[in-house]
């Protein structure tokens, strides 16, 4: 009896092998297509990481990571009583709020306007039209907006003045700052952000549309009923991601607006790191606000993940 049973674990080992050696060539070509991505994030993202012990060190970067000296939480207690702090947040979380009531729900409205037209040449043309400027670089963006609404000599103006009405100041009073900011990021983006709605709206089994019709559901309900439903998770998903970059406002952006005029209420934790990080050199004071900055949207996409779930939402993990 032992030595049938001796005999027949070869066997069985050996008919284990072949399978083994199958499923690892079978799937061989997809860990290859994960590596190059795999590689990105180590090589730009975590390895990177590392830079933040500068946030606890004098940085030279003469010396250095290694051989700076070490401050403990010095940059950290300069940080939190920096007097611009309160203004830095306000302005920060003004231009966050923007960003999350405006201008994230642009491109679900434009993907389900385009998804209702029914000429197809009229949607196709409209959709190029949207793409557009997505790549079109901020300082061509801004530089047209200064050519047409410069107080000296801008297009509008000049129109505007001879309609007798008066001319917009978008660039020496500092309330047009945030709703041009606003306007020109929904330019910007909001045609190029509706193609992942377009191409899930696409999944949509089309027999529910069919029975909705049947039931007599008109557009809106449909679209109430089945499109809003069908995309939810991908909108849950992508508003959630978004939080993540909360306070990342932009920093190429909202520079080019930024004048002596407005700079009360365009400077942000971005401007503020160009000008203490690169301005004036103090790379490990700049490490702490981008840690801050960091463990923030940590905090906002922890948060609204649990939430997400809790109201019976998948999240992102």
């Amino acid at each position: 009896m032992s030595n049938a049973l001796t005999a027949a674990k070869p066997a069985k080992s050996s008919a284990i092998q072949p399978a083994k050696q199958h499923w690892r060539m079978q799937h061989l070509p997809f860990y290859l297509m994960i590596v190059p991505g795999l590689l990105y994030f180590i090589l730009f993202k975590y390895i990177p990481m590392l830079g933040l012990l500068i946030s606890f060190q004098r940085y030279d970067p003469f010396v250095g990571i290694l051989q700076s000296p070490w401050v403990g939480l010095d940059n950290f207690a300069r940080f939190f009583s920096e007097p611009d702090l309160k203004l830095l947040l306000q302005n920060t979380f003004m231009f966050a709020g923007l960003d999350i009531l405006f201008f994230f729900p642009a491109p679900i409205v434009l993907a389900l306007l385009l998804n209702e037209a029914r000429i197809k040449a009229i949607r196709n043309a409209v959709q190029t039209i949207m793409y557009a400027p997505h790549f079109i670089s901020w300082v061509v963006i801004v530089s047209l907006t200064m050519t047409f609404f410069s107080s000296e000599g801008g297009v509008v103006n000049q129109w505007l003045t001879a309609a007798g009405f008066g001319k917009i100041e978008l660039f020496t009073k500092a309330e047009w700052l945030r709703p041009m900011w606003l306007l020109q990021n929904i330019w910007q983006g909001a045609g190029w952000g509706s193609i992942l709605y377009l191409a899930t709206i696409a999944s949509i089994d089309p027999s529910l549309y069919e029975a909705a019709k049947v039931d007599g559901a008109g557009r809106l309900r449909q679209v109430w009923h089945i499109t809003l439903p069908g995309i939810r998770y991908v909108v849950v998903v992508l508003f959630i991601l978004r939080l993540g970059s909360f306070m990342d406002i932009g920093f190429e952006h909202i520079y080019l607006l930024q004048n002596p005029l407005n700079v009360h209420v365009s400077d942000v934790f971005d401007t503020y790191v160009y000008r203490t990080g690169i301005l004036q050199r103090d790379y490990s004071y700049s490490a702490v606000v981008g840690m801050f900055k960091s463990v923030v949207g940590l905090a906002l996409v922890l948060g609204a993940n649990r939430l997400a779930r809790q109201f019976g939402e998948e999240g992102v993990y």
